[in-house]
């Protein structure tokens, strides 16, 4: 098993962990491929939630850019549902752009 493989594992397996059924594996993969080489960094591959600039970073570079999502209140609405929904400690990069890609029916 790659190492590729290893994380879409681990991925999908946090998705699980937070109730999550249907997982559409095309996305998840295709945010993790958007990432790069970053899925494989320890501080680059998760969010934290407490820090104002690293959300700042979720909402231009990802949702703005990537998704196309008009900056705006339901964009933050969406981003803190996230962080509500998702409580791990260690929240997985991939698995927040998923879960903010679906609950603001955007794909990748």
């Amino acid at each position: 098993m790659s190492k590729f493989d290893e994380k879409m594992s681990k991925y999908e397996s946090d998705l699980k962990g937070l109730g999550k059924s249907a997982i559409d594996a095309t996305l998840l993969k295709n945010i993790a491929k958007g990432l790069g080489p970053s899925i494989y960094l320890r501080d680059a591959s998760m969010v934290s939630c407490s820090d104002n600039s690293e959300l700042d970073r979720v909402r231009n570079n990802f949702a703005v850019k990537k998704l196309g999502v008009p900056l705006g209140d339901e964009l933050d609405a969406a981003i803190k549902a996230v962080c509500e929904e998702y409580t791990s400690r260690n929240k997985l990069r991939v698995v927040f752009y998923y879960m903010l890609a679906q609950k603001l029916g955007k794909s990748v």
